[in-house]
């Protein structure tokens, strides 16, 4: 590969969140029946994905996604291209075009799935590794929250990270930093270019289009926003102020035990004088 044209953009840091996981489904006759030619000892659908948080376009950055499966599993190396994807979307509303990089399996077993990632030349950057482990049951911290998972039909396992670009390249610079817009337009081009148009089947969100936004509010299929990281600072602090209490009250039993101890080796002392 040829190294990048122009220079590094010095002191500059951009990041672009994204989000990788699993989502699994039970067979059952209702709403998620076995498909022909499935393995009658599969017992669940489920996917393995990476994407933008809202569903925010992430192609621009990053062109390609191989995962690694089960070896178990026919043809178990799956990579997929950006550019395919594009294609794939071309003449499609925006509410059917497809938004991430996603593979679509069934099995009975949980276990880890490697995830490649490969960026834009124009970046030079080195391919990253990440690790998921899929998972089939509903897991959770509390009883209370496995039994939402069961209830939801779903087993959820997203991962929310961001992806920094330390000093990029000019080119990969002006690739990160030129086409922000409000979720579901695009650019004009010609008359009235600079403008933007909203797509069919495209709501509007807090959330711009090539930018390192996140959604303010929570909303169902959107579990990662400016609220989740608050509830999570909330946490951290609970969890904090929690063991700071735990610490002093380990303190002033210490303290009490040191003084015992102190007495009786006094009390020793003294019946052997």
């Amino acid at each position: 590969m040829a190294p990048p044209a122009g220079k590094r953009v010095k002191g500059v840091q951009i990041f672009r969140p994204f989000i990788y996981g699993t989502t699994a489904r039970p067979f059952n006759d209702k709403d998620n029946p076995r498909p022909p030619g499935v393995p009658p000892d599969h017992t669940h659908s489920w996917q393995v994905f990476v994407k933008g948080v809202d569903d925010t376009d992430i192609f621009y950055w990053l062109r390609r996604v191989q995962f690694k499966l089960h070896e178990s599993i026919p043809n178990h190396l799956r990579t997929i291209d950006a550019e395919t994807i594009i294609k794939g979307n071309e003449g499609k509303p925006a509410s059917q075009r497809q938004k991430a990089f996603v593979v679509n399996e069934t099995g009975w077993g949980e276990f880890e799935i490697t995830i490649r990632l490969y960026y834009d030349s124009r970046s030079a950057e080195k391919p990253q590794t990440l690790y998921h482990h899929l998972r089939l049951h509903p897991y959770g911290r509390t009883e209370a929250e496995k039994e939402a998972m069961r209830n939801g039909g779903e087993v959820v396992a997203w991962v929310y990270e961001e992806q920094l670009f330390n000093e990029p390249f000019e080119d990969f610079y002006k690739v990160l930093t030129s086409g922000a817009r409000d979720k579901g337009t695009s650019g004009g081009k010609g008359k009235g270019k600079g403008k933007s148009t909203q797509q069919a089947g495209e709501s509007n969100s807090d959330v711009k289009e090539r930018s390192a936004m996140i959604p303010l509010t929570n909303r169902p299929g959107q579990p990662f926003s400016r609220e989740t990281e608050q509830l999570e600072i909330k946490r951290l602090k609970e969890a904090e102020e929690k063991v700071d209490q735990m610490v002093l009250e380990m303190s002033k039993t210490v303290k009490a035990k040191e003084a015992e101890l102190a007495a009786l080796k006094a009390a020793a002392a003294a019946s052997g004088a």
